[in-house]
């Protein structure tokens, strides 16, 4: 590809000067901003209280996201459920392959580049970590990648992207959307240009500080840890049995001293010591209902699935709504929730991957605001089956299909040039005129009755195979054979019409000795004829 000597011409999307020095080094690694790698958590989700959880997300919203970020760190580390509602979400963007689009109205130099991004990306073999560690914004507003670049055989490479910890990033004071690194400044620092993969995950509107659904998910589960705790209590005090020590009159204190610690050390380890003369009861444990914290915690998960996937049926059954069609709709929402997840991930890469590559080493490069385009492949192949008749339809009326649709909307690829593809077998000419002359016979054995029909066949040999097989089906079923069922079944439509009653009796009595024949004979020649026929035009 093309080797890019001037440095002034190539800009990144926010129209600044790629620079190749910045691009070879890590911004991380600068010295005024090393004390970022010695950083720890403080883990705010230690005695978390509702109160100390609004002052966080105050922080946050004026530019202090180092607790946020740490809070939303710790409850997708203690909450089991959480996690796994999280990571159905994430893992769920890995499945969908990708492709990437060049720019409008393209020239060959344009598309020919776009194959060469394309391979490239491809024999990277990172972009699947990269997307579900990008997806790591869904529930804190932002994830960062620091790119690193090396440049061999005359192009630019990108390194593995280096996932950034959230809380190393603050808001600009003035431009509450901007997200710089922290150092020692009020501002803090600004990020290079095609250094970082910034990518911003909108869970809803506003700015980047109140964007995570850390901020939805805080409150479920502080409420939820709440009553976990207090489920403890309440099984450690009604499930074991009340112990109750009696020490006799006169006893000083260390005597009492004693008892007492006998009674919580049978407790807690079944067996202790007291002093002689001391008598210890045990009464029946307390009664009681743990259902109040159970129900509690059921509310918090179920409205941490809601957050997270829209819905709850696709995690855990109520036992009382839970149907396979309310599954289904739920189902549909998260991919829904799949398609918008990726919509915003091609986005990112986009504008902070695909455009920097295509600037630093394709020929046809002139302005950053022209470059191809990543897209996930989110359509679904249809039913082949349901389409097929539909457009059999349509094209026989008349209706002009495009190919490229359909291979779009089957997923079927086209073929490369010179490629094999299959096509359906012609039959012998001979063996099928065989066939036909066989079904002709058929019907010519059917004698008088049935001479119409098979003069109907033998105009039709010429016609389209189902017009013929309609018309002959038409003919089995016209002049004598139904002149004989409507003689046999019009008494009994008679008969229900005045005495609907009687003749269910009466039905219920004869259909043993019913004379079905004649009927069983007609629907099987129907079925011979239409395997036949099927034989001979298929």
């Amino acid at each position: 590809m093309q080797e890019k000597t001037t440095e002034s011409r190539i800009l990144d999307a926010s129209g600044r000067p790629f620079k190749q020095r910045e691009a070879k080094e890590l911004q991380t690694d600068d010295v005024r901003l090393a004390g970022l790698h010695r950083t720890f958590s403080n883990h705010p989700s230690s005695g978390l209280t509702p109160a100390s959880a609004a002052s966080i997300l105050l922080s946050a919203e004026q530019g202090d996201l180092i607790a946020q970020c740490e809070l939303a760190e710790d409850i997708e580390e203690k909450d089991g459920h959480l996690y796994a509602e999280l990571d159905k979400r994430k893992r769920a963007l890995l499945g969908v392959d990708f492709y990437l689009v060049p720019p409008r109205n393209p020239s060959a130099q344009e598309k020919q580049d776009t194959e060469y991004l394309q391979e490239m990306l491809e024999e990277g073999n990172w972009l699947k970590s990269l997307i579900k560690s990008m997806s790591d914004a869904i529930l804190k507003g932002f994830s960062m990648h620091e790119l690193a670049w090396s440049r061999e055989l005359g192009e630019w490479f990108i390194e593995v992207p280096e996932y950034r910890d959230p809380s190393w990033f603050m808001t600009h004071p003035d431009h509450r959307n901007e997200l710089r690194l922290c150092d020692s400044s009020v501002e803090g620092a600004e990020l290079w240009p095609f250094g970082w993969i910034k990518h911003i995950h909108p869970a809803k509107s506003g700015y980047v500080s109140r964007s995570g659904l850390v901020r939805q998910l805080i409150w479920p589960f502080i409420f939820k840890n709440y009553s976990v705790r207090d489920l403890a209590e309440f099984l450690e005090i009604y499930g074991l049995p009340l112990r109750i020590g009696q020490y006799p009159a006169g006893a000083n204190d260390a005597e009492k001293r004693a008892l007492l610690n006998a009674v919580m050390s049978i407790g807690h380890n079944a067996g202790g010591i007291m002093p002689k003369g001391m008598v210890m009861d045990f009464h029946s444990a307390a009664t009681g209902q743990a259902d109040p914290f159970e129900l509690m915690m059921t509310w918090a998960e179920k409205t941490m699935s809601k957050v997270i996937l829209g819905g709850t049926l696709t995690t855990q059954a109520d036992g009382k709504s839970s149907t396979n069609a309310l599954g289904n709709v739920h189902n549909e929402v998260r991919q829904e929730l799949r398609d918008a997840d990726l919509a915003l991930i091609a986005e990112t890469l986009t504008r902070d991957l695909i455009a920097p590559l295509y600037a630093l080493n394709c020929k046809s490069y002139h302005s950053h605001r022209r470059h191809p385009r990543l897209v996930f492949d989110t359509t679904e192949a249809e039913d082949l089956r349901a389409l097929a008749y539909p457009l059999r339809a349509f094209v026989s009326m008349g209706m002009q299909i495009p190919q490229n649709w359909l291979h779009e909307k089957t997923r079927i690829p086209k073929p490369a040039n010179g490629e094999a593809v299959l096509v359906i077998q012609q039959d012998d000419p001979n063996a099928t005129a065989a066939s036909q002359t066989a079904l002709a016979a058929l019907y010519a054995k059917e004698g008088a009755a049935k001479e119409g029909a098979a003069q109907q066949l033998d105009a039709s040999l010429n016609e389209p195979s189902q017009t013929a097989l309609d018309k002959a089906l038409d003919a089995l079923t016209q002049g004598q054979m139904s002149e004989a069922y409507m003689a046999m079944v019009e008494p009994l439509l008679a008969q229900l019409q005045s005495e609907p009653e009687q003749l269910r009796a009466q039905l219920e009595q004869d259909y043993p000795n019913m004379d079905t024949e004649q009927l069983t004979e007609t629907l099987a020649r129907l079925m011979f004829v239409a395997e036949l026929w099927g034989m001979a035009n298929a």
